[in-house]
């Protein structure tokens, strides 16, 4: 197979779970009020999968919601990649399962990724690796959650974040020129027990003894203080990594993980990027993890901020501790 060396995105589709937990709704449920959760958080509602709906069902809305929208067949995906840390089980993969259900061809690859809330952006790093080499040209690619299955809502620090949600986009190759136009990973895993879900009782992470309680357990003050301190250094390192020399005023939307509009908030503010051109999904959504990013960049396309053109910055951070970051050229129009 010949090699182009070149990919984009092609289309994008999303979708939402029914049901909608307010900050009202909490109230009800745990010692909080709606002017505490949004003064730290941004957050004032969260969909919420029905106990029969999961992941799997997620990213096959998301993917139909994506075809009827930009008039795309599946039949010739030969790879499809879930970014997911809430597949339906831990095998088979959740990517079997949506391309049994989506028809896809049986020669295509599938596998789940899992990069917390840095998926999404990491698995787009793999498509377009895929394609660049040569061995792919048409790559399925979801972030998706069902967090709210491995949420403790007797516990206010974090019941009041998560959502769930799906997003998928189509990565092919393109004959004409790259639209991804630089990246940056990044892991320490040294900073791993400060968010977790533990599968194993008593797990030791860095030395310490972590207690399998069944639900996210998260240190939200460390995870804070890391983020604001290291995103925007790792960010200008990615924009200087382009070839072209971006530098952050020549971004035309940053697209954060939808972690907390109080995180993002300073991390923007010593970039010295303007927060109405950002793009978030926690409003509405709250924190959806791998699906956050997806599910902003829709919303910014739907509603007609997003253009062909326009350049992206994505990225990712989350549980590992890990970064990911992609600058691309959006191509489509809504």
């Amino acid at each position: 197979m010949s090699n182009p060396a070149r990919a984009r995105i092609t289309a994008i589709g999303t979708y939402v779970p029914e049901k909608v937990l307010t900050n009202a709704d909490l109230e009800q449920m745990v010692d909080t009020n709606d002017e505490w959760i949004v003064t730290r958080t941004g957050i004032r509602e969260r969909r919420i999968s029905a106990p029969d709906e999961y992941t799997s069902d997620l990213c096959v809305a998301a993917a139909r919601n994506l075809m009827q929208r930009y008039d795309k067949s599946l039949d010739d995906v030969d790879m499809i990649l879930v970014a997911t840390t809430t597949p339906d089980f831990s095998f088979p993969s959740t990517a079997a399962l949506v391309q049994h259900r989506l028809n896809i061809p049986t020669t295509a690859g599938a596998m789940d990724l899992s990069a917390a809330c840095a998926g999404f952006v990491y698995a787009l790093h793999m498509a377009h690796s895929f394609i660049l080499s040569g061995l792919h040209r048409k790559i399925l690619v979801f972030g998706a959650e069902t967090l709210t299955k491995i949420t403790d809502y007797t516990d206010r620090s974090t019941c009041v974040l998560f959502g769930d949600g799906a997003g998928a986009v189509l990565v092919e190759a393109d004959e004409e020129r790259d639209r991804f136009l630089a990246y940056r990973l990044m892991s320490d895993g040294g900073k791993g027990q400060h968010i977790y879900l533990n599968a194993t009782p008593d797990r030791r992470i860095n030395e310490l003894t972590l207690t399998d309680t069944g639900y996210i357990v998260q240190n939200g003050r460390e995870v804070f203080k890391w983020a604001v301190r290291t995103l925007p250094e790792e960010i200008r390192q990615l924009l200087n990594d382009d070839s072209e020399g971006l530098t952050e005023s020549k971004v035309d939307w940053f697209i954060p993980h939808s972690a907390n509009l109080r995180m993002i908030e300073p991390v923007c503010e010593k970039l010295g990027f303007p927060l109405d051109r950002t793009l978030y999904s926690l409003v509405q959504n709250g924190n959806t993890s791998a699906a956050s990013i997806p599910l902003a960049l829709d919303r910014g396309v739907r509603d007609g901020r997003v253009k062909s053109g326009d350049r992206l910055l994505l990225y990712g951070f989350g549980a590992g501790l890990v970064q990911a970051g992609q600058l691309l050229e959006w191509t489509l129009e809504k």
